[in-house]
Parts: C-alpha cells; sequence; structure tokens
C-alpha cells in the first residue's frame, strides 16, 4: 500500500513538473549528445521499460533494438549502457582512463560523501586503492598466512555443518559467517565465533542494507532522494544501519589506537594508522579516520555477499552438473592426491578444474552489472560523443553471454576455458569483475582468475526422494541467473571422507525457477549485490559425507576476492 501511494504521489509530482517546465526542451538537450535509446517518459524515464528483478534481461533486449551502447533514463538522469564485449572493452579498457570515475549513487553519497576506497575518485581513489593493495598483500594476500587463515575458517565451517548432525539447514548463514571471518582476520586481525553477538550483529546490519538496497525502496531512493528524504519507508533504515556499521567500525579502530605498536602494524587497520602517522602533517593527505572507516566499510561490503552467493552458487551448480564434478575429482585425484588438500599454487597443474572454477563464474555473473562509471574526460565510443560526466554502466553480464565469445554461452560449458589439447585457456571476454584501471592491481597481485569462484567441492553427487516430499529434477533447474536461493543442508554426522554423496530433494510441489538477480535501473552497480529475501520452496540438501579436500581450493576464492575488494573498478 505504501508503495503504491509513492507511486501516485509521484504522478502527481509529474503533472507539477509538466506545468513548471517544458520536459521535451530539456530532454533533447540532455538526451542529443548521448546514443539513441527508447523514448523516456517525462519524470520517470525508461522505469517502466526496465524491470526491476530482470534489468540485466531488460537492457539487454534493449540492446538488440539499439546496439551495444544506448541511452536510458533512470527517471530524470541519463545512462549510457555498454552491452557485449566489443563494447565493453573498447570502453573499459582501450578507454580506461576515460570511463575510470565513479558514477554516483545517493544512497552511498549520502553516507560516504564520496570517500573509502570504492567511491571515491581521482588522486583519492588511486592513492587509497594502491595503498590497499600494498596493506592487504602484506597481511596475506599472496603469502601462505592468508592460505592458512582460510584453511582455518574452512574447518571451523566444517565443524558448524556436521553440528547439524543430519538435520537441514540454511548454509547462507555460515558462508557468510565464514567469509566475513576472513574479511576480519585481515582487517581487524581477528576472528569471531559464530555465535558472537556482535558479530552477528554486523552481519545483520549488512544484510539488512543489502535486502533494502535491492528492493523498490532503494531503488527508488537512488532516484528520487530529496523526494524520499520526506517520505515514510524501510529505506531509512538504511542509514541507520549505515550510523551503527560506523560505529562499531569507529570502536575497533579506537581498539587499535589503544594496543598498537607504530610501526609494527598487525592487520590493515594498523597499517593505515602508521600511514596516517606519516602524512599526519600533510594537509592533502587522503589518510584520515574518516576515510579508514569508510573504507573498512568498502571491504567488508564490497565483498562479503559476492563471495558467499558465488560460493553458494558453485555448489548448486556442481549438484546440476554431476558428470562436471566427477571429472573435477577424478583430476584433483589424480595430480592431488587424496593425502592432502588442494593449495593455490596446484591450479595450474588442474586445467579441468580451472577451467570449472571459471565457467561458474561466467554462467552466474555474479555481478551482472558493474558498479556505474562516470566519464572523466569527453570521448568517443562506437561512433557516440560522450561527454565528461555521462553516467554509464557496464552490463558485465552480456560479456559472459556473447556468442561471439563462448560457445553456446547460455549452457554451462566448462570447455569455453580449454584448448584443443584440454589445457586451460583464458578468454578475455571473462569478466567477473570490470575490467580496466581498477583491475590492474588485483590482477598483478593474483593473476589467478580460477580462484575468483566457489569451491566448496562436493564432487560425487546423487539424488534421492526424501520421504514426505515430491523429488524435482535437479537437471530442470534453470541456472541461467544468479539468485539468493535459501539452499539447504542436512549432513549425516558422519566423520569427513573424502567423496561427499550428497542427496537432493525439492521441498513441495514444484522446483523452484531461479528468476534473474534484483536489480533495478536505479542500482545500477548495486545490481551485483542480490536480495536476500527468501522465496520458497527451496532445494534440500542431504550430505552424506563432507569433503575435507575443498578448503584448499577455498583458499585460492577467498585470496582471490581480497585483492577485488580492493580494486573494485
Amino acid at each position: 500500500m505504501m508503495f503504491t501511494a509513492l507511486l501516485l504521489l509521484l504522478l502527481l509530482l509529474l503533472l507539477l513538473a509538466l506545468a513548471r517546465r517544458s520536459w521535451g526542451a530539456q530532454g533533447t538537450r540532455t538526451q542529443g549528445a548521448l546514443p539513441p535509446g527508447p523514448t523516456p517518459l517525462p519524470l520517470l524515464g525508461n522505469l517502466l521499460q526496465l524491470e526491476s528483478r530482470r534489468l540485466d534481461r531488460a537492457l539487454m533486449e534493449l540492446s538488440g533494438r539499439w546496439g551495444p551502447v544506448f541511452t536510458v533514463r533512470l527517471g530524470p538522469r541519463p545512462a549510457v549502457v555498454l552491452c557485449g564485449y566489443s563494447a565493453l572493452r573498447d570502453a573499459l579498457v582501450l578507454q580506461a582512463d576515460a570511463f575510470s570515475g565513479r558514477g554516483a549513487m545517493a544512497v552511498f553519497e549520502r553516507f560516504t560523501h564520496g570517500n573509502g576506497i570504492v567511491f571515491s575518485n581521482g588522486l583519492r581513489w588511486r592513492t587509497l586503492r594502491n595503498f590497499a593493495l600494498g596493506a592487504l598483500k602484506e597481511f596475506g594476500l599472496g603469502t601462505r598466512t592468508i592460505e592458512e587463515r582460510i584453511l582455518e575458517e574452512a574447518a571451523c565451517l566444517l565443524g558448524e555443518f556436521q553440528a547439524t548432525t543430519g538435520a537441514p539447514f540454511d548454509p547462507r548463514r555460515l558462508l557468510g559467517n565464514a567469509v566475513s571471518n576472513v574479511i576480519c582476520s585481515v582487517v581487524f586481525g581477528n576472528r569471531y565465533g559464530y555465535e558472537d553477538p556482535e558479530f552477528q550483529r554486523l552481519l545483520d546490519l549488512f544484510n539488512d542494507n543489502f535486502r533494502i538496497m535491492s528492493s523498490r525502496w532503494g531503488e527508488m531512493y537512488n532516484v528520487f532522494p530529496t523526494l524520499l528524504d520526506w517520505l515514510p519507508g524501510p529505506h531509512h533504515r538504511i542509514f541507520q544501519n549505515f550510523t551503527e556499521l560506523r560505529v562499531f567500525i569507529s570502536e575497533q579502530i579506537q581498539r587499535h589506537q589503544q594496543t598498537r605498536q607504530p610501526g609494527k602494524p598487525r592487520d590493515f587497520i594498523d597499517c593505515f594508522l602508521d600511514q596516517m602517522d606519516k602524512e599526519q602533517n600533510d594537509p592533502e593527505s587522503h589518510f584520515q579516520e574518516e576515510t579508514l572507516v569508510m573504507t573498512t566499510h568498502n571491504l567488508f561490503f564490497g565483498g562479503t555477499e559476492t563471495t558467499s552467493t558465488t560460493l553458494r552458487y558453485g555448489l548448486l551448480i556442481l549438484l546440476k552438473y554431476p558428470e562436471v564434478a566427477a571429472k573435477v575429482q577424478a583430476e584433483l585425484d589424480a595430480v592431488v592426491g587424496q593425502s592432502r588438500t588442494p593449495r593455490l599454487g596446484d591450479r595450474e597443474h588442474l586445467p579441468y578444474t580451472n577451467a570449472v572454477l571459471h565457467e561458474i563464474q561466467r554462467f552466474i555473473s555474479v555481478l551482472p552489472l558493474g558498479l556505474p562509471r562516470a566519464l572523466t574526460r569527453d570521448t568517443h565510443l562506437h561512433g557516440y560523443f560522450l561527454p565528461k560526466g555521462t553516467f554509464v554502466i557496464p552490463l558485465l553480464v552480456s560479456s559472459h553471454r556473447d556468442p561471439t565469445q563462448f560457445k553456446d554461452p547460455d549452457c554451462f560449458n566448462p570447455t569455453n576455458f580449454l584448448d584443443d589439447k584440454g589445457e586451460f585457456q583464458t578468454n578475455d571476454a571473462f569478466m567477473p569483475f570490470a575490467p580496466g584501471l581498477g583491475q590492474e592491481g588485483g590482477d598483478k597481485a593474483g593473476q589467478a582468475p580460477g580462484c575468483l569462484v566457489p569451491t566448496l567441492h562436493p564432487c560425487v553427487l546423487r539424488k534421492e526422494d526424501v520421504p514426505g516430499s515430491r523429488p524435482g529434477a535437479i537437471g530442470d533447474l534453470p541456472l541461467l541467473y544468479r539468485h539468493p536461493a535459501a539452499v539447504l543442508f542436512a549432513p549425516s554426522g558422519e566423520p569427513c571422507q573424502h567423496r561427499p554423496q550428497p542427496t537432493v530433494h525439492w521441498p513441495g510441489q514444484h522446483p523452484p525457477s531461479l528468476p534473474a538477480p534484483s536489480g533495478g535501473p536505479l542500482r545500477a552497480g548495486l545490481a551485483a549485490l542480490c536480495s536476500l529475501a527468501p522465496r520458497p520452496p527451496y532445494p534440500v540438501w542431504s550430505i552424506k559425507a563432507l569433503n575435507c579436500r575443498w578448503t584448499g581450493l577455498l583458499t585460492s576464492k577467498w585470496k582471490q576476492e581480497n585483492q577485488r575488494i580492493a580494486a573494485l573498478r
């Protein structure tokens, strides 16, 4: 009801806007300098043409009519959409500097004021990015230390799985706990118990903000922020949560200030504080306590949901394609053996496994839309003039669905990353994160794209009917688009063995269809973060034996993810 009232209010405001000025004259001046696109409505722009929960599909359909570079209006704001590998490469790679600006989003501008590593621009962003990459690498990224930390966390996660003793459970929370704890260990220098109330409150705040910003309220706020500031609704809770997160991070910083030894950093916060000391007399320094608060927030916000979602859907894909999982298991047995866990250094000797990891990322496209860009200078792209400041939406999923770059792009096919000899081969169209200047640091630090994918690794799978339920065919489960499904597990409580054998059934009458990511037009880059609202029914996995060996590959996943969250642009 409240949302309907909001729409009615917007329609009234539309009439007022039409009475006060001519939209057509203003629209012509703005649109005339940009590529063509669908005709917008006054005030609302193309919002009614862009289905909120299928934004990436809607934009790809528009690209079929308007070409790889076209313009849509998100309310009154024009946005240039880049669709397909060619347009993305020509913009984000060949003109990386021109497209390196960060597009403003009202919900984040109000909180960050352009501060932090994700939402800053220009020299500030470059300085913070380079520092973060160096600091994070010092505290584990690219070293054996982080691998050991993640193996430790993986053991804790396995213990939680086993503790369910056969009862079905939702793994989302546990996966989120584990991913967040890895970030905590690097940023704060310690991990939390999964039941720690402070830790759980931290996760609740982030998850609540993900939900709201993925909802229509969050989307509408990014288009009409001034109006929604005066209207009641759940969007106000975003900023209440932000404030509480700021307090939590500030308390962590204060604890570090009281216990640290200058010059002997224990974690990322200590390293940042050391840099603040070095530049305390520089009035132009970008190293301030507020910047540390925002950067710490960015590291959590950018890494937790994308990583846990990828892990979750990697498991689901392995259930859907058991023959692929079996080949991965066979390769691991042949190369690594069964006496140890796989390590990051093993990946170059595991071409098929590496290809599967890449294909999972391509297939699910956990970031269907990259964070929005803003042009730093006038430029030309595909015959169109784009003025400085143009708001740009990179449709990353379109590169992964480009039939000129991938065989059967709508199907899961690991051979997309294998040559004729069965060796691993890269593909420039593989863009799980937006390419360009912001990705160079992460590539140099890791150069392991296969590590960016889920490797909780149940390799030998089978389906069983569960009494009281109507089973559905796992092969019928569409996975063209990710969705925050509450995939449930039920381990038997048996000791961890080398080969897991999960059983799968669908509670209720029919297997669910996984819809497109919740990515309304106002989320632009926020479409990377999925809504957490549950939509039953969900698949239930009964795991009769958990695989100890996935932990090494899990190390690779989180290791590279931490590099990426430091270089989101």
